[in-house]
């Protein structure tokens, strides 16, 4: 198909695309500046951006985010190189292991988090069992594992969801090159080690960034779990606008919508990095290869 064939055909999903979000990031961007104003006069200002520069529980959200982000992205992608490497054809229970990760993908996150709240909760299972077993003395002894202030059960309920997530990324790309290569290095007498360094990391590496990078931006923008499993204090960015868009005071829905813009534009930064990264590395193992063919 040639590129005209692709653009046309991919038309109708960017027109959407354009009109939703385009048209949501305009009106937040309008809203920010002042042109859209709850109340009093329509003026151009910067005094949202101002207000929120000086106030600290907005560097105390970015910091949140981030850790969180980026903690869920790692327990993410190692899951998913986990289950790559783990479920190969030869692996005995494959399809009941791929058939459990295809029950918890569709999962809601939402529904994560009260899964992790009865889990991992002061009243939840793990520590009703500690408890039995005399390993502390009441339920409420647990540590807290949910509404911390690290996000320790906002890490997890992201973790898990995103890593079936991964497991399915990565495993569609080692079936598409991971698999030959690898038979092919055996052939050649590369060892257990030197295929996993050498052939099976370098082939899930594209899908791997590319996949990462999706996940720290959903996990950076996401709303739902921050709000469920996390504290008034530290909170996360998603949070800190949702909690300024309803606040009493109209005026502060302008300090909303720029930190609505900042999680926008932290997210498309990290995209446009993975881009950017994946085809270096695609462009490292074209070249890599084209020198070893004599």
């Amino acid at each position: 198909m040639t590129r005209v064939g692709r653009a046309i055909a991919l038309a109708p999903a960017l027109l959407v695309i354009a009109v939703l979000f385009g048209g949501g990031l305009w009106m937040a961007a309008l809203q920010s500046v002042g042109r859209l104003p709850m109340t009093g006069p329509s003026t151009t200002s910067l005094d949202a951006y101002r207000t929120l520069v000086g106030r600290p529980e907005l560097w105390a959200s970015v910091r949140f985010s981030l850790w969180i982000a980026l903690a869920s992205t790692a327990v993410a992608a190692a899951i998913g190189v986990g289950a790559a490497l783990l479920f190969r054809p030869r692996f005995r229970a494959r399809r009941v292991a791929l058939a459990l990760f295809g029950v918890a993908l569709p999962v809601p996150y939402a529904v994560a988090a009260v899964l992790v709240t009865l889990g991992l909760g002061q009243s939840g299972l793990v520590a009703r069992i500690g408890n039995a077993l005399g390993l502390i003395g009441s339920p409420a002894a647990m540590p807290a594992l949910t509404q911390d202030p690290y996000g320790f059960g906002i890490i997890v309920a992201y973790g898990w969801k995103a890593g079936v997530f991964m497991a399915f990324v990565l495993l569609g790309a080692m079936r598409r090159t991971g698999t030959l290569a690898e038979e092919a290095a055996r052939t050649l007498g590369a060892g257990r080690w030197q295929r996993l360094r050498h052939v099976t990391l370098p082939a899930l590496a594209p899908s791997l960034g590319a996949g990462s990078a999706l996940v720290f931006a959903f996990a950076f923008g996401s709303f739902e779990v921050p709000f469920l499993l996390g504290r008034r204090l530290p909170q996360a960015l998603p949070v800190l606008a949702w909690r300024s868009f309803v606040d009493i005071d109209l005026a502060r829905r302008d300090e909303a919508a720029a930190v609505g813009l900042l999680i926008a534009f932290v997210a498309a930064a990290v995209l446009l990095l993975a881009v950017g990264g994946s085809r270096l590395v695609v462009a490292h193992r074209a070249g890599a290869l084209r020198r070893a063919i004599p």
